[in-house]
């Protein structure tokens, strides 16, 4: 099980702000390999929690330089240094020395992982990256932009978006669909426009609601009874041929056909049409007496 962040001081307070955060773990030493690899053996074997502390403690730094490309997101650091420290809690449960590797090869993959999990959760409330090209094209994006130097919102020509899709193995739509994506935030609708009014006037003042109102749901329910019940009053001027035939053709939810009904009556399908057209008639005529 992985050791909890408060029992290795890891989690953030508004006491404890970022800034004294990021002054304290420098008192933590920095292992050699070889007493790292005892360390990490060690754990395997008893999962004592003050060699965990001592793994975690110091790779605290590894976690900061990490976050510190992320900073673009505009997400609080404190958040996704917390949310790293997870992952480096993770990575001390999963690390095995004996393959060779240092921790810290192998802690970056797994503070990196939940690093862009979190922003990935938090930076849009819409879903992004459901596949790992798609995440992939997120956090390589503006990257590839920077290093294009198009800093500026302006669109990309399509020579620029086939050249991203091919570099990150996606289609021009994908390229296109994200970098809109990451112009343009989630906004809250509860916005205030104009604060230095008394009249503070939100983003929701201005979306218009055009389903009906209580008054008209109710005079369309209305007629939708008188309608119904004038419908069902006609259905008498019919004899019993006449609204079966007139069911089962129009009203059955599979229609049936003029030979099956042919075959019933023992008619043919021609006197199946005239009955079937001649009931309809009687309807509108009876309907329009009614009114």
């Amino acid at each position: 099980m992985v050791t909890s962040p408060a029992l290795i001081g890891l989690e953030f307070s508004p006491e404890y702000n970022l800034a004294r955060y990021l002054q304290d773990i420098r008192k933590f030493p920095i292992l050699e390999q070889d007493e790292e690899y005892n360390l990490a053996a060690e754990y395997q074997k008893n999962h004592d929690k003050n060699i965990a502390y001592k793994l975690v403690t110091s790779h605290l730094r590894l976690v900061v330089k990490v976050v510190t490309k992320y900073k673009g997101y505009g997400l609080p650091v404190s958040e996704m240094i917390s949310e790293g420290n997870i992952g480096l809690l993770y990575a001390v449960e999963k690390f095995e020395p004996e393959k060779g590797f240092r921790f810290s090869t192998y802690a970056l993959w797994w503070i990196k992982a939940s690093v862009q999990k979190y922003i990935l959760n938090s930076w849009s409330l819409v879903k992004l990256g459901t596949t790992s090209a798609q995440k992939k094209l997120f956090f390589n994006l503006r990257k590839i932009k920077n290093r294009l130097n198009l800093i500026d919102d302006r669109e990309m020509s399509q020579q620029i978006l086939k050249q991203i899709a091919q570099s990150l193995d996606v289609s021009v739509q994908d390229v296109t669909d994200m970098n809109t994506r990451l112009k343009a935030h989630d906004g809250s609708l509860n916005t205030v426009l104009d604060k230095s009014s008394d009249n503070a006037t939100e983003w929701m003042d201005f979306i218009s609601d055009n389903k009906p109102n209580q008054e008209e749901c109710l005079a369309h329910n209305e007629t939708l009874r008188y309608r119904r019940r004038l419908f069902h009053e006609a259905l008498n001027v019919l004899n019993p041929r006449e609204k079966d035939i007139l069911f089962k053709r129009r009203l059955a939810e599979k229609a049936a056909t003029l030979d099956d009904l042919s075959r019933i009556y023992h008619i043919s399908k021609e006197r199946v049409r005239q009955i079937e057209l001649n009931s309809i008639r009687k309807i509108t005529k009876a309907v329009g007496n009614f009114q």
